[in-house]
């Protein structure tokens, strides 16, 4: 089984995080998710959370916020001093729209308002998101009997991040994995996640030498891929977010060989 190119100390911080994130998790008041499940609507790719009625607790979001600036000031106290001010950047009006921005993957709102405001660029996406996804989470564990299946190309049925991470259980059964809501749904062993195709002579598998448990789905028709992930093999099964962060190896693979995370029809005239 081949070693991640992560680092121990990131791992650690990342498990650290999720050890927040489960923390958060049961400070949330369950009464305040609400599904409103519309299934034609999700027959049409959208996802579930977007049909959800969330009740964010505007306190908690800023003190979810504090908590995860402590945490990365010490794993890095380099970082204390560009973290020190975001806290006052945000009140309810903020949150609300960091919120929003951040559940729709807005990149771009995060990068200009980390210029207005002087900050790395990275920063407010990476908090946000951070404390979004116990929320996202919660909404998967209250409709994950209701998620069977994703519209290829709409990524996670519950929360829409792009399909990336397959788990291999049972006698190979392939299970889709979100690493951002945690949700799971079956899919068929040789199908695209991204185009629906199942031809197996355009799916194809790429694997690393010395690397038994992990495989990269590839498609020939979008040049879409997604990571396969023989779990298996493990004695204790890491969370979908570790599994994909140990195997970033794969996406740089996939990538360098002109694969996508999100992929694309080919146009042919």
């Amino acid at each position: 089984m081949k070693k991640t190119i992560v680092s121990k100390e990131y791992q650690n911080l990342q498990k650290d995080i999720i050890a927040l994130q489960e923390n958060w998790k049961k400070s949330i008041n369950p009464d305040s998710i609400n599904p409103e499940l519309d299934k034609a609507a999700m027959s049409a790719g959208v996802p579930a959370a977007a049909l959800t009625s969330i009740n964010f607790e505007i306190s908690l979001f800023l003190q979810w916020i504090e908590e995860i600036n402590v945490l990365l000031s010490k794993n890095n106290p380099e970082l204390e001093p560009k973290l020190a001010g975001v806290i006052t950047l945000l009140n309810e009006e903020t949150v609300i729209r960091w919120i929003d921005e951040a559940f729709s993957f807005n990149s771009v709102y995060f990068a200009s308002f980390a210029q207005e405001n002087g900050l790395d660029e990275w920063i407010p996406q990476f908090l946000a998101e951070t404390a979004l996804r116990p929320y996202l989470q919660l909404t998967a564990e209250k409709i994950q009997h209701e998620v069977t299946h994703a519209i290829p190309g709409a990524g996670c049925p519950v929360c829409g991040e792009p399909a990336r991470l397959a788990v291999l259980e049972d006698e190979g059964k392939k299970v889709m994995t979100c690493p951002r809501c945690l949700a799971r749904w079956h899919a068929k062993r040789i199908e695209c996640a991204h185009c629906g195709n199942d031809d197996h002579n355009s799916i194809q598998f790429i694997t690393i030498e010395g690397d038994s448990s992990n495989q990269i789905q590839v498609c020939e028709k979008c040049t879409g891929y997604i990571k396969v992930i023989d779990t298996r093999q493990y004695l204790s099964k890491p969370s979908a977010s570790m599994l994909d962060l140990n195997s970033i190896h794969l996406d740089f693979v996939a990538q360098e060989q002109g694969y996508q995370a999100v992929g694309e029809i080919k146009q042919t005239y």
